[in-house]
């Protein structure tokens, strides 16, 4: 008999048991009134966990599509704008709006530290002319595992009236993001991160500071078009285009899931299991990429032991032990492993990767007393039973 598998990637994520089964639903039509119901129910529970009060738009694509949206909807060709890079997937927003001409200016930060607030108000006040019209910016770093802070970034943005838009593809539904209180104009994330969802569906909240720049920029936009979106669904709670019904049917019960269980509860779940793991990973001897302050709650980087191959380990993981883990990108590829634990993952899922990675690196020669890393993990775990 095979092996439950443990998904401990940084997306796709494990999607709970009634969540999933919910997405076996008979298809309806897109443009009936079960439909309706279905969206407006999805987009309210999406605002609780946005912390918003703007639109919530669906998109029927992955992450990248909401964040090429953002750049499409809210700037002209020959833009500047600021883009503050801490790993490769700050350095793909970058990528993004240069491909729609837009002048980007990089502010590039060591792999593994969060943005330097200090850096980013001393080029703003160098702009007197207010030539940067937007600041692109990623919350979650998921290639380093640092989480990025957006409400002084959202503060400096709304001083310098410039639009601030959010990469929280990884951040949404594990990482506190209150997008109205830390004034962020576009915030992008996806269904199948934290969200515990199947892949193809891409949230996005807009201000109306960023529905009002719709109306002056030039740029092409049929699909990606925030206006369409919004019109359809203050219409009649319905998207432009066909939505993905099953992905829906799945997300409105996790939401419902999140709901019962509350904000505060779901953000504490994840810190608690980002602190047993960290601890774990720590008492094995290994050496973690980020520094507890700005370390994520959805993804930990583990830095690989000398003489020690990752692809050697994520095998080992997979084959005799069902766990799935991933490397890192860029400048990391082959330095870093990364863990992810978002959504539904367990205290047991942490655990059981903490024994299984303590085994694998044995096999490739890197010793480990085992049982260490379990029982310091184990003792997180047991500390916070006892509160």
């Amino acid at each position: 008999m095979k092996e439950k598998r443990t998904l401990m990637l940084p997306g796709p994520t494990p999607i709970p048991e009634e969540a999933r089964l919910a997405g076996a639903q008979k298809i309806i039509g897109h443009r009936g009134v079960d439909c309706e119901e279905l969206m407006e129910e999805v987009t309210e529970n999406l605002k609780y966990v946005f912390q918003t009060e703007n639109d919530v738009l669906v998109l029927t694509c992955s992450g990248t599509g909401g964040l090429e949206a953002s750049i499409a909807n809210t700037l002209s060709a020959g833009d500047k704008v600021l883009s503050l890079c801490t790993g490769a997937f700050g350095e793909r927003y970058a990528t993004i709006a240069e491909r729609y001409d837009i002048d980007v200016e990089r502010m590039n930060f060591a792999w593994g530290e969060d943005i330097d607030v200090d850096r980013v108000k001393a080029r703003l006040a160098a702009d007197q002319e207010q030539e940067i019209k937007a600041i692109l910016m990623t919350h979650n770093e998921t290639s380093t595992g640092v989480i990025n802070h957006p409400a002084p970034i959202g503060e400096l943005a709304a001083q310098h009236n410039a639009l601030l838009l959010v990469d929280a593809v990884s951040s949404i539904g594990g990482i506190e993001l209150k997008t109205d209180k830390w004034q962020a104009d576009v915030v992008v994330t996806s269904s199948q991160k934290a969200l515990m969802s199947p892949p193809g569906l891409c949230l996005v909240s807009v201000s109306p500071q960023a529905l009002a720049a719709t109306q002056d920029s030039d740029l092409p936009k049929f699909y990606w078009s925030f206006q369409r979106a919004k019109e359809r669904y203050e219409r009649c709670y319905q998207t432009p285009s066909t939505p993905a019904l099953a992905t829906l049917y799945v997300l409105r019960e996790v939401l419902r899931e999140i709901r019962e269980e509350g904000l505060e509860n779901l953000f504490q779940r994840h810190q608690l299991v980002t602190r047993a793991l960290r601890r774990g990973v720590e008492a094995m001897g290994l050496e973690l990429l980020v520094a507890e302050e700005i370390a994520s709650k959805t993804v930990t980087a583990i830095k690989l032991p000398t003489d020690v191959e990752y692809e050697a380990v994520e095998q080992r993981l997979r084959e005799q032990y069902n766990v799935y883990i991933t490397g890192s990108k860029g400048k990391l590829k082959g330095k870093v492993f990364r863990i992810g634990h978002l959504g539904n993952v367990s205290r047991s899922d942490i655990l059981s990767t903490i024994s299984a990675l303590e085994m694998v690196l044995n096999q490739e020669g890197f010793e480990v007393k085992l049982g260490s890393g379990l029982a310091a993990a184990q003792k997180v775990f047991h500390k916070e039973e006892r509160r």
